[in-house]
């Protein structure tokens, strides 16, 4: 388990590492970055780069994390990725819903895999399910993720790329908006999401806004119209925007 600087987790869990680009979201990956900077430093985990690895010896790690803590799966990769086999993503999953104290957070870009093994998975009430979503060219991925069973369904607009004006939040108890950060991050306009903020207040769905973004995110800050939007899904403690 890793601490982690991401605003809405506590800690990282990285089963597998590795992924491949499906959408233009993934131009920039963090991940990438990071990796490569890991496997030059001789980071054990990180031997084949930001090629797709399974670690067997990470799988059963939370289990030994007796604090209650929100972890994200996977920052490192997606556990639903194509080449990962499904006794691997089962087995992640089984290991979460026996770590019932945690709070995990899964998000993934290829929801119609996900969609395809949903009833074959045990969605314990610990496991919050995301899609990644970075225009509306993949609101598509909503739809497959309310195809699961999960109990808390979550969508992660970040890298948000362009206006979302329609946005299906039937079924949907959280949604996240952010920026890209890094070298050669691309403009996110502050009307996308103000116009994403104002569909999530009538509709009573928890709005979080992560960052504006670019090459120095901690000086574009986080507050949008003056203010810090951290809501949080209604199972958890919400946190009220600060002005």
């Amino acid at each position: 388990m890793t601490a982690s600087k991401i605003e809405w987790t506590d800690f990282t869990w990285n089963p597998l590492t590795g992924c491949t680009k499906v959408s233009p979201g993934c131009k920039n990956c963090y991940a990438e970055r990071m990796a490569t900077r890991l496997k030059a430093m001789g980071s054990r985990n990180y031997e084949n780069g930001f090629h797709l690895t399974l670690h067997q010896n990470a799988v059963n790690l939370p289990l030994n994390w007796k604090t209650p803590e929100h972890i994200f799966v996977n920052s490192m990769s997606d556990l639903f990725h194509e080449d990962v086999p499904i006794e691997f993503i089962l087995q992640v999953f089984c290991v979460m819903k026996q770590a019932s104290w945690h709070t995990f957070q899964v998000l993934t870009k290829r929801s119609k895999h996900l969609a395809e093994l949903a009833s074959d998975i045990q969605w314990s009430e610990n496991v919050w399910m995301g899609v990644s979503i970075e225009n509306s060219n993949y609101t598509f991925r909503i739809d497959h993720l309310c195809q699961t069973n999960a109990r808390i369904k979550f969508i992660s607009l970040e890298p948000l790329l362009g206006p979302i004006p329609k946005l299906k939040l039937d079924g949907i108890d959280w949604v996240i908006v952010g920026g890209e950060s890094g070298p050669g991050a691309r403009p996110m306009h502050e009307s996308w999401v103000v116009e994403i903020k104002n569909q999530c207040i009538p509709e009573s769905v928890p709005f979080f806004f992560k960052q504006w973004g670019g090459i120095n995110k901690k000086k574009s800050g986080r507050l949008l119209e003056g203010t810090t939007w951290n809501e949080l899904p209604s199972i958890s403690k919400n946190i009220i925007p600060t002005l």
